[in-house]
């Protein structure tokens, strides 16, 4: 390659960056701002424990938010195109975050008010931003997923972390001052540099149209790896520290066990999603390999001591980062014109199930045996999932999908 064909990829580097850097942070912010603030909510409220019932209250609200809203923002990014939507919805993050930081979360009402708005503001940006991906990533959608799912893995990370430090600091206030500010400034960067993307033309579509998209292959299988992808991280993510204080160690090795997965997921999904646009990773043999390695991480948590949640935390964090990009390259390539939005709205309710479902297996099973247990059966699913993706279709071809 000589000299003008490198600066010419390079300017093509760069001006993929201008357009997708600002929706990778939309990623971010969602991330970050769900975890930062969840982190927190099981330490201390007004200087009280808060009871487990609130405490599980409190997280859910912002999924339950997402869970009914994603699909209708997800169609309207498709009547008006995404861009305004991304926007809106970063905007709407901010107002709500600033109103909590002015007027104070004091009470566990007015927090779970802010938790629902925020989530209600992430129903908009987050499949909104993951439309705009795949049309401003086209031929390179692998890559540009895996990218967006490193920086949501990155606010994974920093979420806990940097939530907890900032509340332990200033409260909650202070936490939705930032929160704010970060919203602020993603809503500027889409504002300047992502170029507006006009809605696509749309076929006519009935309700049975509908209903045979969901319920089509090409629809189900990458959801159904996005769903087991989640539900291990969310499991993950919560229960490798209980596994952990179990056999006696501290919080901070805890911590650094969780902080080890997320990275692994931020640091896989790009190269997985790189080889998904070479041709050498396709959905149904990357995605079985992917929840294969998955599986054998959640099942890992079994073994004793430091050395089992580090194989556990590696497995799991691997197999998420190398499955995620796949099932969303897969989703964007299959979607139908002019339905992207109404895709990938769709497809995360899979997603928003798994992150629900995921702990709640383990927690039904670890409550009548043990968290190592629980942690078993969700391996035993997530590998039953793999099966389910990797099995070849009737009449299909025989290359690498």
């Amino acid at each position: 390659m000589d000299a003008d064909e490198c600066a010419e990829g390079d300017r093509n580097r760069s001006a993929r960056w201008r357009r997708l850097g600002p929706l990778y942070a939309a990623g971010f912010t969602t991330a970050f701002g769900a975890h930062g603030i969840a982190a927190s909510l099981g330490a201390r409220h007004s200087g009280h424990v808060l009871p487990l019932f609130t405490l599980g209250a409190l997280l859910a609200v912002y999924d339950g938010a997402e869970i009914i809203l994603k699909p209708v923002f997800g169609t309207l990014a498709d009547r008006i195109g995404p861009r305004p939507v991304v926007l809106g919805g970063l905007v709407a993050f901010a107002v709500a975050s600033a109103t909590a930081a002015v007027f104070g979360a004091t009470n566990t009402g007015a927090l779970a008010g802010a938790r629902l708005a925020q989530g209600a503001a992430a129903s908009a940006f987050s499949p909104a931003a993951s439309a705009m991906v795949a049309r401003i990533g086209a031929g390179r959608t692998g890559h540009a997923f895996g990218s967006y799912g490193a920086w949501k893995s990155v606010g994974y990370v920093l979420g806990p972390l940097l939530g907890g430090a900032i509340t332990w600091w200033g409260g909650f206030p202070a936490l939705f001052t930032v929160l704010a500010a970060v919203a602020a400034a993603g809503a500027v960067w889409v504002a300047v540099s992502v170029p507006a993307v006009p809605p696509a033309p749309r076929q006519r579509q009935t309700l049975l149209d509908l209903v045979r998209r969901l319920t089509d292959r090409d629809f189900l299988r990458p959801t159904l790896a996005l769903a087991a992808t989640t539900a291990a991280l969310s499991a993950g993510v919560g229960f490798l520290p209980v596994h952990g204080r179990t056999a006696g160690l501290s919080s901070v090795v805890t911590g650094a066990v969780v902080s080890l997965l997320a990275c692994c997921a931020a640091l896989v999904q790009p190269l997985a999603g790189r080889a998904h646009d070479r041709g050498r990773l396709g959905l149904r043999g990357g995605s079985a390999l992917g929840l294969g390695l998955t599986a054998v991480g959640l099942a890992a948590a079994a073994l004793p001591g430091v050395p089992g949640l580090v194989a556990s935390a590696v497995g799991i964090g691997t197999g998420v980062g190398m499955a995620t990009p796949l099932g969303f390259a897969a989703l964007a390539a299959t979607a139908p014109a002019g339905r992207m939005g109404r895709t990938m709205g769709a497809a995360e309710l899979g997603r928003e199930a798994g992150d629900a479902g995921g702990p709640l297996l383990v927690g039904a099973v670890a409550a009548s045996a043990s968290p190592a247990v629980g942690m078993l059966a969700l391996a035993g699913a997530v590998a039953v999932a793999g099966l389910a993706t990797g099995v070849r279709r009737e009449g299909a071809s025989h290359g690498g999908g």
